[in-house]
């Protein structure tokens, strides 16, 4: 009789070497963990909250009506031919999505500091699944926003099927700051009391409140440096058909910044990566 031999699988752990080990495969070995943390992340937002996933409404509705009435009515800020509730709530949809990235995914190293420092997982983990997390809230305000868009009897353009182009930009941008600020926020815990200021310092150069028609012409290449110009306008763009939004220049230079954004990020975090469980 013939004895079969058992192998137990090892899985041999290396420091990476160089700037530009990425090791991105491990992110397509470890997806069922991916999945886990952003589910965890949508439980913990909303435990023990009064009205749980209405925040994800709530804070772009609020948001939208405070707009309204200082920038539409008082200011009388305009909105490119269309109502400027519909106006700035387009522009939140995705605003959200990025601040909300710059809040949570900035903390996400530090607040798992338990699992960090017990077992291996590739940690970008961590800033990606806080990321994906808000695409719920994304979701659900984007549902409202038709409703609103039903309300105003205004219809889907024929380039609402681009939608999920912009949607993807946003998330580049998300994901490339967010691991900038998190891996930064391990080594020098200042960034946790820069991260607020930066959100609103970056909220008022982006043309949420104001249409981007408003910049000079002969500013609006480098206005488009901050990545988030191009996701908003093509968002306005494809859902509202405001064609001062129009794909242009001003979308080549937002998305080049942002593809430079999480490029350089994924290369800092990584080369970061093996000093955070000893800093953390």
């Amino acid at each position: 009789m013939t004895t079969q031999s058992k192998y137990t699988p090892i899985t041999l752990l290396r420091p990476s070497h160089g700037w530009l080990s990425l090791n991105l495969g491990d992110l397509w070995r470890y997806r069922e963990l991916i999945y886990f943390m952003t589910w965890r992340d949508l439980k913990v937002r909303y435990k023990q909250t009064l009205l749980g996933a209405s925040w994800a409404v709530l804070r772009p509705f609020l948001t939208m009506v405070v707009f309204s009435i200082f920038f539409g009515q008082l200011a009388g800020v305009p909105s490119e031919g269309v109502p400027y509730p519909i106006f700035s709530f387009a522009a939140l949809l995705p605003w959200e999505l990025f601040s909300h990235a710059l809040s949570v995914a900035s903390r996400s190293l530090v607040n798992n500091a338990h699992m960090i420092t017990k077992v291996y997982f590739p940690r970008v983990i961590l800033p990606l699944s806080s990321v994906l997390a808000g695409l719920v809230d994304f979701g659900i305000a984007l549902l409202v926003l038709g409703g609103m868009m039903l309300y105003y009897g205004i219809a889907p353009t024929p380039h609402v099927w681009t939608l999920p182009l912009f949607l993807l930009l946003a998330l580049v941008t998300s994901l490339g700051v967010s691991l900038w600020l998190s891996a930064m926020n391990v080594l020098y815990r200042d960034v946790g009391y820069v991260t607020p200021f930066l959100t609103q310092f970056w909220l008022f150069i982006t043309p949420i409140a104001y249409p981007g028609s408003l910049v000079p012409e002969q500013w609006r290449l480098l206005y488009a440096i901050n990545p988030m110009t191009g996701v908003v306008d093509g968002f306005r763009w494809a859902l509202l058909g405001i064609e001062a939004s129009a794909p242009g220049p001003t979308l080549a230079v937002s998305s080049t910044i942002a593809v430079l954004l999480l490029v350089s990020g994924l290369i800092y975090f990584r080369r970061m990566e093996r000093q955070f469980a000893d800093r953390i």
